[in-house]
């Protein structure tokens, strides 16, 4: 089987042979001219698989590679997992050998965690899952967060305080490493240690582990509040307006991005006459209405905004 020339390289700067005539000989493992029966190069190292696949379900059952390293198992996914039901084959086992490889799926799963920060790592992957699933937050969050959690763990940081709390924080803090639009309060209403205790947590796992969080847009906010409350596509572009002029004069350092983003949807519907009260505005963003008030009387004052008579 022989293949043309990939394309110019250090043999063919060294052969006079035209490119098109150059062809690989897998057999020997050499790049010949057909032309002046030169040997360009020769003793070719090929990288590629030794065995041949014709479709996606060949290619993955006949690579011996494993699967990618997982923050979310304690072992980093490294050992390998028995099956229950069926053979190295797939055949399905018979009764007496699936009971033996039941035994031996349990025996293995207390021998992946055996030390005290190993089974609490295990407990907060379910955790960690459960409250991500329950967001209806990319999966990308899952991996992010246990590596946050591992961290912490490793550092001794979870000790004595509640699984809960750091598993929400953990999760609070990938949310704002990936740019996701998710207020801390959507996260603590998940959890029963509460606001102020994931909030805690958080600020101790940002110190402690020396971690930089981006500066949250607020206008990433703006469209799953008014697709919540099913404003019009014209208010969330004058929310979006409103808040960029707002980054450029600098009102929106240092505030929460949820209540810029719920003030401007406000103050947007006020303006287009698609209006909902603050506290539906406020539910909708995961704020309170004293948040969604204070920010919207400073951006219609500072940007000079001229609303209707109410």
């Amino acid at each position: 089987m022989e293949d043309t020339y990939p394309g110019p390289g250090a043999a063919e700067e060294k052969s006079r042979c035209p490119p098109e005539y150059i062809v690989y000989d897998e057999e020997r493992g050499e790049y010949v001219c057909t032309l002046t029966g030169e040997v360009v190069e020769d003793t070719v190292i090929d990288t590629g698989p030794e065995w041949r696949a014709y479709t996606p379900e060949e290619k993955t059952r006949r690579s011996r590679v494993g699967s990618p390293l997982t923050h979310t198992l304690p072992d980093y996914g490294i050992l390998t997992t028995i099956s229950s039901y069926r053979d190295a084959s797939g055949r399905k086992l018979d009764a007496r050998l699936r009971i033996e490889a039941s035994r031996l799926r349990r025996l293995q799963a207390k021998l992946r965690a055996t030390t005290s920060v190993e089974k609490n790592i295990e407990q907060a992957a379910r955790e960690i899952t459960r409250l991500v699933e329950a967001l209806n937050l990319p999966r990308s969050v899952i991996d992010t967060a246990m590596m946050i959690y591992r961290q912490a763990a490793e550092k001794g940081l979870v000790r004595g305080r509640s699984l809960e709390s750091m598993v929400a924080a953990s999760v609070y803090a990938a949310c704002r490493m990936r740019s996701i639009p998710v207020s801390i309060d959507q996260i603590a209403e998940m959890v029963k240690g509460g606001r102020k205790e994931v909030a805690r947590c958080y600020r101790l796992i940002v110190r402690e582990l020396q971690l930089r969080m981006p500066i949250v847009d607020p206008i990433r906010y703006v469209s799953r509040i008014v697709s919540a409350l099913k404003l019009s596509p014209a208010v969330e572009r004058r929310a979006a307006e409103i808040l960029m002029k707002a980054r450029r004069m600098g009102l929106t350092a240092g505030k929460d991005p949820a209540g810029l983003a719920a003030a401007a949807i406000y103050i947007a519907a006020l303006e287009l006459g698609d209006r909902r009260t603050q506290k539906e505005i406020a539910s909708a963003a995961g704020v309170t209405e004293v948040t969604v008030r204070n920010r919207y009387k400073e951006l219609v004052q500072k940007l000079n905004i001229p609303l209707p008579v109410q």
